[in-house]
């Protein structure tokens, strides 16, 4: 169980490197232009999957906060879609900065759509569900990174 976690941890830390650098919408892989800056990402939001609860992302959060990282565990009710996609949101308008949201199982689905804040930079999918239609920046593009394990 010790290596998903290490493994998913390292998937996620890849994933925030690559979208720090698109935090400012830069997602055609064109370089910043002199008026934009890049943006370091420091707040993360993990959102659990069905059937579980949020201390599973326990080595997850031990990880990531010793790396300095400001991380958020949601601990959505699981009661109905709305009021999970509810409780991501309550997390997301309290961070301090732009976030990267990341999501396992059912989590996955409850990001895309909380990924529509103009204050989510990015999102990165752990062996999770990524309805089609939903979770796309102004531009129409994914703002996302898949992962499976």
């Amino acid at each position: 169980m010790k290596t998903v976690h290490i493994t998913a941890i390292a998937v996620v830390i890849t994933a925030l490197l690559n979208l720090s650098a698109k935090a400012n919408g830069i997602s055609n892989g064109a370089a910043p232009s002199s008026k934009d800056s890049l943006v370091k990402i420091k707040n993360i939001v993990l959102v659990h999957g069905a059937f579980v609860d949020g201390s599973g992302w326990q080595p997850v959060y031990t990880i990531l906060t010793r790396a300095g990282y400001h991380v958020s565990v949601v601990q959505q009710p699981l009661t109905s879609f709305a009021n999970d996609l509810a409780a991501v949101k309550a997390v997301v308008d309290i961070q301090n900065g732009p976030c990267i949201l990341v999501g396992h199982s059912y989590g996955g689905a409850i990001i895309t759509e909380a990924g529509n804040d103009p204050q989510v930079a990015g999102l990165v999918y752990i062996a999770a569900h990524a309805p089609a239609g939903s979770g796309r920046n102004g531009g129409g593009q994914r703002k996302a990174v898949s992962f499976s394990l």
